[in-house]
């Protein structure tokens, strides 16, 4: 018995809203970036320039992420296509990795040969890129958590503004001390901070395709609670992943107790996993009375 098995393009469309808003702004900053960068002569913005460029990208791929998603499920995929999402978001954490490799490698570097930077100009564009990086990070933050999607775009942002703090520290520092070494050792801080949140992305995009059992859900714990249910004698081959962020799938099979109404079961196991683990789309095989379930597991 199955229910509710409706895995079309259900989307919010808020989330989308959202980033392509963030895309926007974020697009149109690496550009001022850029222009700031090339009139002050500071290497230091356009190199930043390049880390928001790489941003926007990460945000065109949510967006064009969330429009295949959309599609209906079809004949071939019969769940539809929102795992490419999932697929995004872990694209996105690993990106994130990747851009925190080079600049922790570009801080080395600049540690052992610091470069020039013009304080002034560095400062000014890095407030503009603070306040359209906390504008952006409020509006993603106020979507839907469970999304991967968003959440990878939020981190993006995120790291974005933890960059333009640095940058502002950097350039006050810079402007009070002339110690260009600042710069470096700011952007190593900022990439710490940003490493853990994009291994926490990249590992839960890994867990949904790997269908690994949910976060929080016990298949042994859940099978021996379907067996405490009225006219279930046994329970067993469970098995329960991730669809969607928001969406978790289950399937088990039960032997009815004697006397039992076989029909009857599969509602119960339904309404139970659902109450107890939010399990909103569950298969359930009742099996005849015979060698018991746990004993053919493989």
């Amino acid at each position: 018995m199955s229910e509710g098995h409706d895995h079309g393009g259900n989307l919010d469309s808020g989330n989308v809203g959202r980033v392509r808003v963030v895309f926007w702004l974020t697009a149109g900053y690496a550009v001022v970036q850029a222009v700031g960068g090339w009139f002050s002569g500071s290497l230091a913005l356009i190199a930043d320039s390049g880390h928001m460029v790489s941003d926007a990208a990460a945000l065109l791929l949510a967006l064009i992420a969330y429009r295949v998603a959309a599609r209906a499920a079809d004949a071939t995929r019969t769940y539809g296509f929102h795992r490419v999402r999932v697929l995004a978001a872990l694209a996105n954490g690993a990106s994130l990795l990747l851009l925190v490799a080079w600049i922790a490698l570009e801080a080395v570097g600049r540690i052992g040969r610091p470069l020039e930077v013009l304080a002034g100009p560095m400062l000014a564009v890095a407030c503009v890129g603070l306040l359209v990086n906390v504008t952006g990070a409020w509006y993603l933050s106020r979507g839907d958590k469970r999304d991967t999607n968003l959440k990878g775009a939020f981190l993006h942002v995120v790291g974005d503004l933890l960059g333009s703090v640095g940058a502002i520290l950097a350039a006050i520092g810079i402007m009070l001390t002339g110690w260009m070494i600042l710069d470096p050792l700011l952007s190593v801080l900022v990439a710490a901070l940003v490493v853990r949140s994009a291994w926490s992305l990249v590992s839960d995009s890994l867990r949904v395709l790997l269908q690994a059992v949910p976060q929080g859900l016990d298949a042994r714990a859940a099978e021996a609670d379907l067996t405490t249910l009225p006219g279930i004698a046994e329970a067993g081959h469970f098995h329960a992943w991730v669809l969607t962020d928001n969406s978790t799938v289950a399937t088990v099979h039960v032997t009815a107790a004697p006397g039992a109404d076989p029909l009857s079961l599969p509602e119960l196991v339904v309404k139970r996993l659902h109450d107890l683990y939010d399990i909103d789309h569950v298969t359930v095989q009742v099996d005849p009375p015979g060698p018991g379930i746990v004993a053919h597991e493989s």
